[in-house]
């Protein structure tokens, strides 16, 4: 009987680590990262594209922070369990525009996670300054 359960309970285990393996992520929904900034994406649609919203919680600006608009494509959309994606974000309250990149992760427990890169562009009066335009 011991031995019985013993692998009854190694097959459940193994089938709930195939689950968790087995899980697609799926970009939809509200993020929040580790500073406290939030983000929200639609559905995809058939070709990969997504909008949404993000509210970051840290800016290098005086002025008040909005939500503001991005727009969005996953590659490969339903092909791979951990896909890449990428976005821009045209901020509301600045005269900057970030593009985002990244690929979505599912751990073993089945907890989705975004990890991405980006790079932001400020508009600048001329293009002697454009060295200064970009983080």
């Amino acid at each position: 009987m011991g031995s019985i359960s013993c692998c009854l309970l190694l097959a459940l285990a193994l089938l709930s680590l195939h689950a968790a393996a087995a899980r697609k992520c799926d970009l939809q929904g509200l993020w929040r990262n580790e500073l406290g900034s939030n983000m929200t994406l639609s559905a995809l649609d058939a070709a990969g594209t997504f909008s949404g919203s993000y509210h970051t919680a840290v800016a290098a600006t005086n002025k008040q922070i909005l939500v503001s608009p991005l727009q969005g494509a996953q590659q490969h959309p339903g092909a791979k369990g951990q896909p890449t994606f990428g976005f821009t974000v045209q901020w509301q309250f600045a005269d900057s525009t970030t593009a985002f990149v990244g690929q979505c992760f599912v751990d073993r427990r089945g907890k989705e996670m975004l990890e991405t890169m980006w790079l932001l562009r400020e508009e600048v009066p001329s293009r002697r300054d454009a060295w200064k335009a970009t983080r």
